[in-house]
């Protein structure tokens, strides 16, 4: 009884301090980035967040406390735990580095931004499949939050199939009408919603698609999942198209805050943005359903033996 209260006051000890770690290097950056934003490097936050800067600090911490306590012979593969680390940087990586001073001064690298932040990272955060490992990492705090039945209620209606293959289309759509596009790139905190909708509207989506279980306990079949991934592609193929064949600017913002790069004309950079729009979205949906096959393939093998 000593040895697991000693055992559980380590733990608590080891927690505190690797929070608080957390804290004080996001206490730097931000210092560094209000006091000295001239000398910061690449890799420094432009425009430093808490919340942007927190919440992949967090769930990388706690995936890693929660790998850490968990039985060695139930821990994931190291490739999933690879797959969520990487998906969770890609998203840090292009929100909180010098990247995102650059998408909002040219339109390919905005769209390179979302799709990164909607498609890519949140699809690898999905095909690490580590919500149960991420939920034994939390503090009790951030566990009864996750777990609480109005927070599973909320997921579960954004989870509804429709409505998630509604809103991961509706939402890469309505960002990019010109007149609330200019809007959002111009208001600090309509540019954060709009960021933190994408994001969080990607992980909903590719983790209800990219769920390994048989349905039940899974929300829906594999073959809900597999139309899901394929449905999708078709919007993104439309607007992809329109970007990439329209012949005038119809996003003056990026005129107005002045291009990155001035050798790249108005057209040219929406043709760009169109084709990245268009092009590794579709890639996404067919992995994604490859993925999904590939899921029922083992579930069914599973079942059989």
């Amino acid at each position: 009884m000593i040895s697991v209260m000693s055992q559980e006051t380590s733990a608590n000890k080891a927690h505190t301090l690797q929070t608080s770690a957390v804290l004080a290097g996001g206490g730097a950056l931000c210092w560094i980035s209000s006091a000295h934003p001239a000398f910061q490097p690449f890799w420094m936050p432009w425009d430093f967040s808490w919340t942007e800067y927190l919440a992949p600090a967090f769930a990388a911490l706690w995936l890693l406390r929660g790998q850490a306590a968990t039985p060695k012979g139930a821990r994931l593969p190291w490739w999933r735990v690879f797959s969520f680390l990487f998906g969770v940087a890609l998203i840090y990586i292009v929100l909180q580095t010098h990247f995102d001073f650059m998408a909002q001064h040219m339109f390919f690298l905005n769209r390179i931004q979302h799709v990164v932040m909607h498609h890519i990272g949140p699809f690898l955060i999905a095909l690490g499949g580590a919500g149960e490992t991420l939920r034994r990492g939390m503090p009790p705090w951030a566990r009864k939050i996750a777990g609480h039945p109005f927070s599973v209620a909320l997921a579960r209606f954004f989870q509804q199939p429709v409505l998630a293959v509604f809103l991961f289309s509706g939402l890469f759509y309505f960002w990019l009408i010109p007149a609330v596009h200019f809007r959002a790139m111009t208001d600090p905190a309509l540019y954060f919603t709009m960021n933190a909708s994408m994001t969080l509207d990607g992980i909903l989506f590719w983790t209800l698609v990219l769920d390994r279980r048989p349905s039940p306990p899974a929300r829906i079949s594999f073959g809900v999942r597999a139309f899901s991934s394929i449905i999708v592609m078709f919007p993104q193929i439309v607007l992809g198209a329109m970007l990439v064949f329209t012949s005038r600017d119809v996003y003056p913002y990026y005129n107005l805050c002045g291009r990155l790069y001035p050798s790249i004309s108005a057209i040219d950079d929406q043709h760009i943005g169109g084709i990245v729009s268009w092009i590794p979205p579709s890639m996404m949906s067919i992995i994604g359903l490859l993925a999904v096959m590939t899921f029922y393939r083992l579930a069914e093998e599973k079942d059989a033996s």
